[in-house]
């Protein structure tokens, strides 16, 4: 882990609005792809961002369950993503989709990007941001 200033987490913090927005712009041009790569991108930086704030670091790791993990030792409730099954298999999917647009052809379909992005927009994002 590193430790960073303040202006380094208010750029992740941006880097994470923007892909969020970003995302939303694909949706709308149907790219499913590269929206759903954004959408991973910006739960990753946020508690990537949560953390550097809370702790002064955070880990080197792509893996959202264990940001989770770790973002969880401040607030419970976000424990809630990897403990709830149905929220699980969202965060599953955001995972499968950082691993799949670097490593793999994979395509996405509209419904399953529309739908993760509703669980990042409605249930992700509050809980994050109550920390």
């Amino acid at each position: 882990m590193q430790n960073l200033s303040f202006e380094e987490a208010e750029i992740l913090r941006r880097h994470a609005e923007a892909f969020l927005r970003n995302a939303e712009r694909l949706i709308k041009e149907k790219e499913w792809d590269l929206a759903i790569f954004n959408l991973e991108r910006y739960c990753q930086l946020i508690i990537k961002y949560k953390l550097l704030v809370l702790r002064g670091s955070y880990p080197r790791s792509h893996s959202l369950r264990r940001l989770i993990r770790e973002l969880g030792e401040f607030n419970r409730d976000i424990l809630s993503l990897i403990e709830n099954t149905r929220y699980l298999h969202y965060v599953a999917r955001l995972e499968e989709a950082y691993i799949s647009s670097r490593y793999l052809p994979y395509v996405y379909e509209e419904k399953e990007v529309v739908d993760i992005y509703r669980f990042v927009v409605e249930v992700f994002k509050p809980l994050v941001e109550k920390i």
